[in-house]
């Protein structure tokens, strides 16, 4: 039985949407099916404040919005797209289809294809994300995906963030629109005069966009559904307090439903760190917002031993887990429910967020339990095949003819016994 004693306990956090969403997020996805383009204006004009001409971004306001960019700061995005693309080759690499002669005669195997066209989200909100579109685009690319359709939300002036518009060019994206929210969602799923529809859905959103998703689901494929971002640091008694409240601070000012969790097996640690976390808050520009998620959604629980840490990090399922002990790697193989780890002081979650390459696209709300984040393998398809020769057939069919019986499946199972070879083919299979 674990050992946990609560130094600063959260709310009851979870995925539940409230009724009043999802009824009009349902209402936005029959307006957009049903009126194409005339409901995207108007749900734009309502929601955005903008009166659009056309939704798709144009070649001369990708180049505007490149313009408006220091070469520093291209720079800056080019360098995260490159390691993400990097990340991600490697990742394609090591996945694989094969062919195998499994009995004489009978040859099974699978092939990896890409989705043929995926339509990803990119939040714009409070911070608009610059590393977002290369998480959701640049894995597509990758993987091979034919169209890639991007929407983001309007600015007041109707287009869209600059330093997103150009990331999301740099990454990949065929198509861009300036459409936000759930009837963005609803215009890639279905699709309207304007956007072709496309066969999956992805990236992250607000709870308009993620009750969108769910509701498209089934018509269209998408990744995942997901929560408020969340971290939880796992430390023992040589955890640096100062960097272990720097790294919740980074995450309590994402949003005011953000979870930012420490689970310390010191309870000195933990105690300081809550005193650190309230120090440095004065020096943000985002104060505010981080102290209300703090106040809100922060949790502080002190372990009796790491192997009861290590069971509350894994019942947490949490999106990133960040451990922070004398020797990170001695426990990496206890840990398996998580959406990215970071081991050490020197792997906070802002290099995977930003830079390092792997993906920020991560399941939360203990989704992780059995779902990973956006990879190469969210636009690729395990395609199975099989090949038998007469002979092989023969050797099958009993087999399978005798499940058809048991079922009483009848045409099955004359499709089987059609064939039967009496010199190869026993009467059935098992028992006869």
């Amino acid at each position: 039985m674990s050992t946990i004693e609560y130094l600063k306990e959260a709310e009851d956090v979870s995925i539940g949407i409230e009724q009043d969403v999802t009824d009009a997020v349902h209402d936005i996805l029959s307006e957009v099916n049903e009126r194409g383009d005339d409901a995207l204006h108007e749900y734009t004009e309502r929601f955005d404040d903008v009166e659009l001409e056309e939704f798709r971004v144009s070649e001369t306001e990708i180049e505007n919005a490149t313009d408006e960019l220091t070469d520093s700061e291209k720079e800056t995005i080019d360098k995260t797209i490159e390691n993400v693309r990097a990340f991600h080759t490697e990742q394609r690499e090591h996945i694989s289809g094969f062919e195998k002669e499994f009995e004489e005669g009978v040859r099974l195997g699978q092939r990896v294809v890409p989705v043929e066209s995926v339509g990803t989200y990119v939040p714009g909100g409070r911070h608009p994300l610059v590393a977002a579109p290369a998480m959701s685009i640049v894995p597509a690319t990758v993987a091979g995906v034919d169209r890639i359709v991007t929407c983001a939300p309007p600015q007041a002036d109707g287009g869209i963030q600059p330093a997103q518009l150009y990331a999301m060019d740099r990454s990949g994206a065929d198509e861009i629109y300036s459409i936000g929210g759930a009837q963005a969602i609803a215009a890639m799923a279905y699709g309207t005069e304007s956007v072709p529809s496309v066969a999956k859905v992805t990236g992250p959103g607000n709870v308009f966009v993620t009750e969108a998703k769910r509701q498209v689901f089934g018509h269209v494929g998408i990744d995942f559904l997901a929560g408020p971002s969340e971290v939880l640091i796992l430390t023992d008694e040589t955890a640096d307090v100062d960097l272990v409240a720097t790294d919740l601070l980074a995450q309590a000012e994402h949003d005011p439903n953000s979870r930012p969790i420490l689970v310390s097996t010191d309870r000195d640690i933990a105690e300081a760190t809550i005193e650190t976390f309230d120090e440095q808050a004065t020096q943000l520009r985002t104060e505010d917002v981080a102290r209300e998620c703090w106040e809100n959604n922060g949790e502080v629980l002190v372990a009796e031993t790491m192997s009861d840490a290590v069971d509350v990090a894994n019942e947490y399922a949490i999106e990133h887990l960040q451990v922070m002990i004398d020797e990170p790697r001695s426990i990496v193989d206890d840990l398996h429910n998580y959406g990215s780890l970071f081991l050490g002081d020197y792997s906070p979650v802002v290099f995977g967020d930003k830079a390092v390459g792997t993906n920020h696209s991560l399941p939360t709300l203990e989704v992780a339990r059995y779902s990973s984040g956006i990879t190469v393998n969210t636009y690729l398809k395990v395609l199975t095949h099989q090949e038998a020769t007469e002979e092989g057939a023969a050797r099958i069919a009993p087999w399978a003819a005798k499940i058809c019986e048991l079922e009483g499946t009848h045409a099955h199972q004359l499709s089987a016994e059609a064939r039967l070879r009496d010199d190869i083919s026993p009467k059935y299979g098992p028992g006869e």
